[in-house]
């Protein structure tokens, strides 16, 4: 019988601050070997390129090919995917592809203007990416959900082109992945992964293209080249591991919220699941939940580590002092599974997405609810947000100046760059500055 320990914290305990810090604390420090190892792979594939990606695609997944056109997926073989998937999958995919979809058409920006009444015009052109790079991991870990939550808000953005990455180990294609890149919209597909994928979206080689930004979540290798990359590409996040924070006010049934627990804790072993409640018999039950439920799961073991290393459950005095620990903790997902969630909402500052109310199980955010799923974990909550179609659009500023707005703000600007002793800067300025009311400087 697998064994879990489930800490008790209470808010009211004078070491209780110094406890949370030591219960959220996560090493993201990468072991030398790997930064070497990622290192070593990103130049091989940014100075060999089609070669050095053929090569080490052999090496680590065991894919031997002849050329990338090997490693390239066609539209008509995504089609098929999509074709060949049992129904309820496809019927799945579509339906979540929608919702994601028509939440994310909310999020476009567009572009403004405003005129000033000397003529002077200002404002801000909003223009999506021309390319980007999505990671999928391959293998037995494939997430469809993931390619949608990547995928959909890119094309909603208006990106050009999406190439998705995702690793084949042993030739092992997830016919599933394939049917989701159909979906999403899209355009090419390449079966790599690992560091070398990374590097051949950022630096691009003689067959992929180099991307804008790369997105979607991966191993140690794929997290470290990202952060490598980063700079001459933009990426999304370097993600920790899953979290789950539930705010309970003891009236839900405990089996449930045990389970939604659960449903952070089986990712891995790293994945922090906390619950707070003002209500110590409530936490009693819930625990007695865990236990009960724990041998039924198949993914008992992470999950009892999981639970053991990173779990708590946490006493408080009242709804009020939940939402303060919650905001110290910033999570990653925030249930508010009690009576009346729109009441507690102001109080919440940070958190990368809220489930309001009993029946929102926080696996529905994962799939078809409809908002994106990649969110700001390790506390990041508190500057971060997740995941949209403003990360797939850029923002240049317009300045417009009229022949009096250049004359009064050329006056300001002489004056502040003199102050600064940017010469240069002031007579630039002063150059379209009247003189005589009618003209500028000759």
């Amino acid at each position: 019988m697998t064994e879990v320990n489930v800490r008790r914290l209470s808010a009211a305990d004078a070491d209780f601050q110094s406890t949370l810090d030591r219960l959220l604390a996560w090493d993201d420090s990468v072991d030398h070997q790997v930064n070497e190892s990622v290192r070593h792979i990103l130049h091989e594939v940014k100075t060999r390129g089609d070669q050095a990606v053929l090569e080490l695609t052999a090496r680590f997944d065991q894919v031997n090919a002849g050329s990338m056109a090997e490693l390239e997926m066609s539209a008509e073989r995504m089609a098929q995917a999509l074709a060949n998937i049992p129904d309820d999958q496809r019927e799945a995919l579509e339906a979540a592809a929608q919702r994601i979809r028509d939440y994310h058409e909310r999020q476009k920006a567009s572009s403004w203007q405003y005129e000033e009444s000397d003529g002077t015009v200002l404002g801000q052109k909003v223009t999506p990416l021309d390319r980007a790079g999505l990671y999928v991991p391959g293998g037995k870990a494939a997430y469809p959900s993931s390619v949608l939550m990547n995928a959909i808000p890119a094309k909603v953005a208006g990106v050009g082109e999406v190439i998705m990455v995702v690793p084949t180990p042993g030739g092992t294609v997830n016919e599933l992945v394939l049917a989701a890149a159909r979906v999403a919209g899209v355009d090419r597909v390449f079966t790599i992964g690992g560091a070398q994928a990374v590097a051949a979206l950022a630096y691009g080689t003689e067959t992929i293209p180099a991307v804008d930004k790369i997105v979607g979540p991966g191993n140690i290798f794929v997290a470290t080249a990202k952060r490598e990359v980063f700079g001459t590409v933009g990426i999304d996040m370097i993600a920790g591991p899953s979290e789950i924070l539930v705010i309970c006010d003891g009236q839900t049934d405990p089996d449930w919220i045990a389970m939604d627990l659960f449903s952070q804790a089986e990712h891995d072993e790293q994945a922090q699941s906390i619950l707070i409640s003002p209500d110590a018999d409530f936490l009693d039950r819930v625990e007695a939940s865990i236990r009960k439920l724990l041998p039924t799961m198949e993914r008992a073991e992470i999950i009892a580590t999981s639970v053991s290393d990173r779990a708590a459950l946490i006493l408080v005095d009242d709804l009020e002092q939940a939402a303060q620990v919650s905001n110290r903790i910033a999570p990653e997902h925030l249930e508010l599974s009690i009576a009346d969630p729109e009441a507690l909402l102001p109080s919440i500052r940070h958190a990368g997405a809220i489930f309001m109310g009993r029946y929102t199980a926080e696996a529905l955010g994962d799939y078809c609810a409809g908002p994106n799923h990649v969110l700001p974990t390790s506390g990041t909550a508190r500057f971060s947000s997740p995941l949209g179609v403003y990360d797939f659009q850029k923002r240049s500023s317009i300045i417009g100046f009229s022949a009096e707005g250049a004359d009064a703000m050329g006056r300001v600007a002489s004056v502040l760059a003199r102050g600064e002793g940017l010469t240069a800067h002031a007579r630039s300025a002063e150059y379209r500055v009247r003189e005589d009311g009618e003209g500028g400087r000759s």
